[in-house]
């Protein structure tokens, strides 16, 4: 056999596990502010209560009157369980069959956010920010029957953001800046125990804290009907971004986004009602390119997809603040499914609080469980067609996974 051929094939195979998160579709994070996860993240591109805002939407810096910070922590667990699963492997003249289970695949992240908006005049204001729109981790240990479509997956963006917004009158502001976008990754694969010596637990990838930076922008646009109702819209270009760890070298198309969000503050009540929709062009993500790595493109049958959310926040009293949301998040995979990081169509469940600590400064929790779906998952790692095999498979996976999560965020406000 030749074991060069197996692993440039488990190269390319195992880099679509990268592309998956267990938390929103695609690999996209929710994780800007501890305030939108409470609701769902519903309104966020025009609440405007805490400056987190403007990871969602830059003109909403425009309706803050004084210097803002806002900083906070989310704490991410992922729950993926994979269930009812068969792995086959070539044994040198034949297939064997063997389970392919595994509790719970999921992680624990920290992911930390911090913005800050400072007002220039009554018209223009600049905005600084620090937070991740993508990432995934999953660890599937070194018990897993089908390691080589299990193993160590890390993928994680960081987002320095600069803004400025601009209020045009009483209604209309818009706003727009620049993302630096910092990415880095660790993937790494073993052959399975159950394959044959030679090949058995050798290394068949070792991609380590491989990195790249890249250029975004974003713009978007505020219009206030009166002071109890506004509009929120926005759009995010996202570039393709390029790591390295030295030796190879791995290309990926990121989404562009764009958000509608409504808020509406019930009058003599102590009720608002927020939503919003937002698109995700994830059919950019139609390839994997390499450089360096002796093999060819990945292509993709992603889709473009979208979330809808919908809360509501009620004044409770001069000190607190409740609020709740749901959303409905769409899977961005379609007929390529993957074991490592499985993604489907989810459920959010959110509730969250703002206790004042004075006038000027607040704390912020908030809370959410995401449900999602048993998905059927079949893969396969063909061996080139100059092998021994004759182009047939080293083995192949077949069962069901499913992926839930909780995340639990706080964050500190201020004024100025």
């Amino acid at each position: 056999m030749h074991k060069v051929s197996f692993k440039r094939t488990l190269l390319s195979t195992s880099l679509l596990m990268l592309s998956s998160n267990v938390i929103a579709s695609g690999f996209q994070l929710n994780s800007q502010s501890a305030t939108g996860l409470g609701r769902a993240f519903s309104g966020d591109a025009v609440i405007a209560d805490n400056a987190s805002s403007m990871a969602r939407n830059p003109a909403s810096m425009a309706l803050f009157d004084d210097v803002s910070l806002s900083l906070g922590l989310i704490a991410i667990k992922s729950m993926i369980e994979v269930k009812d699963t068969q792995y086959q492997g070539f044994n040198g003249s034949g297939y064997t069959s063997h389970s392919s289970n595994f509790d719970d695949a999921g992680a624990t992240s920290f992911v930390p956010n911090f913005h800050l908006i400072i007002p220039m005049d009554e018209q223009w204001a600049f905005g600084t920010n620090l937070y991740t729109n993508f990432g995934t981790r999953t660890d599937f240990g070194d018990s897993f029957t089908g390691s080589e479509y299990g193993g160590e997956t890390e993928i994680v963006s960081t987002n320095l953001g600069l803004s400025l917004s601009y209020r045009f009158d009483s209604q209309w502001s818009v706003g727009g800046g620049i993302d630096f976008i910092y990415g880095q990754g660790t993937l790494k694969r073993n052959l399975s125990q159950k394959l044959p010596s030679g090949f058995a637990g050798t290394t068949a990838l070792d991609i380590d804290e491989a990195s790249g930076w890249a250029v975004g922008y974003n713009l978007g646009a505020v219009y206030e009907l009166n002071r109890f109702n506004r509009f929120g819209l926005s759009y995010r270009y996202s570039p393709s971004l390029t790591v390295e760890d030295g030796e190879k070298e791995v290309t990926l198309s990121l989404p562009d986004m764009a958000e509608f969000s409504g808020y509406h503050d019930i009058e003599h009540s102590r009720f608002a009602f927020h939503y919003s929709i937002q698109f995700f062009r994830w059919s950019e993500f139609d390839k994997i390119s390499f450089k360096n790595a002796r093999v060819p493109e990945n292509r993709y049958d992603w889709k473009d997809t979208y979330h809808i959310s919908v809360g509501t926040t009620y004044s409770l009293d001069r000190k607190w603040d409740l609020r709740m949301g749901y959303m409905y998040d769409e899977s961005a995979q379609d007929a390529t499914r993957s074991i490592a990081i499985p993604d489907s169509d989810r459920q959010w469940f959110s509730a969250g609080a703002t206790y004042r600590l004075d006038s000027s400064s607040n704390v912020d929790i908030g809370f959410a469980y995401v449900l999602g779906k048993d998905v059927t998952v079949e893969q396969t790692i063909p061996t080139e067609a100059n092998s021994p095999l004759r182009g047939a498979n080293l083995s192949s996976l077949n069962g069901t996974t499913r992926a839930d999560g909780l995340l639990l965020g706080v964050q500190y406000s201020q004024s100025f």
